[in-house]
């Protein structure tokens, strides 16, 4: 079986204006590259590892994981990662949804910077005021 043959589940995760495309693949042990690099050189925190690989440790599986990530800040790409391969996951084995939503793993946050208006300086902060 060649490189183009191996079976994938794809899905995709959002976190603010990040957006993760994963894949993931049967495997014996547990790996991830993100857009090329692996996740241990792509994201310079350790704990920004840690919750992109959150699903596959909690759940204890094991899968090739493949993500494209482009967007947001590096912490939003994280959590897009693990977002998307909550999805993944779910689609393969839909027993285990259930302990995913759990952990909130399933949740698209939709927290999003506010938008500024127009005649204040920031989404809600006016011009400085002055009596006099």
């Amino acid at each position: 079986m060649s490189a183009k043959d191996t079976r994938y589940t794809e899905a995709i995760g959002r976190r603010k204006t990040a957006t993760a495309r994963v894949r993931i693949t049967e495997s014996k042990s547990a790996s991830m590259t993100v857009n090329g690099k692996s996740a241990d050189d792509y994201f310079p925190l350790e704990v920004m590892v840690k919750t992109a690989f959150a699903p596959l440790q909690v759940l204890g599986a094991n899968y090739a994981v493949s993500a494209k990530v482009h967007g947001g800040g590096l912490k939003a790409q994280a959590e897009a990662v693990r977002h998307g391969l909550s999805r993944a996951i779910s689609e393969v084995v839909p027993e285990q949804r259930k302990d995913l939503k759990v952990r909130g793993f399933l949740k698209r946050d939709p927290r999003a910077k506010e938008r500024k208006k127009f005649g204040l300086k920031a989404a809600r902060r006016a011009p400085q005021w002055s009596k006099r």
